[in-house]
């Protein structure tokens, strides 16, 4: 599985890099702190696999990185996705390395 650490991925945000971004969290955290990406619960990937690129990198994150591991598990293994990077730590380590003003639950 490829992973992409907070760092990288501000640097992409910045650079204006052609990706999606994919927040597998629940609603309520989604709401409570997000980065932009796109609210598709993990519970939901299977019937929402329509809404994630095939032909541009796609970066997944959780709170931590385990539900975003699983996400991309499910997609690599069923679905022959590999353009999939998971976020290293999740919204946790983007909130400590790049804005500590989320508020993360």
């Amino acid at each position: 599985m490829k992973v992409i650490n907070a760092l990288e991925l501000k640097a992409w945000i910045d650079g204006k890099e052609d990706f999606q971004l994919i927040d597998v969290r629940e609603p309520s955290e989604y709401n409570a702190a997000n980065i932009g990406g796109e609210l598709i619960p993990l519970g939901t990937i299977p019937n929402n696999t329509h809404k994630i690129s095939k032909d541009k990198k796609v970066v997944i994150h959780c709170r931590s990185g385990k539900r975003s591991a699983n996400a991309i598990s499910f997609l690599e293994q069923n679905l022959g996705y590999t353009n999939l990077y998971n976020l290293e730590g999740g919204i946790l380590a983007y909130k400590e390395l790049v804005d500590n003003s989320l508020n993360v639950i």
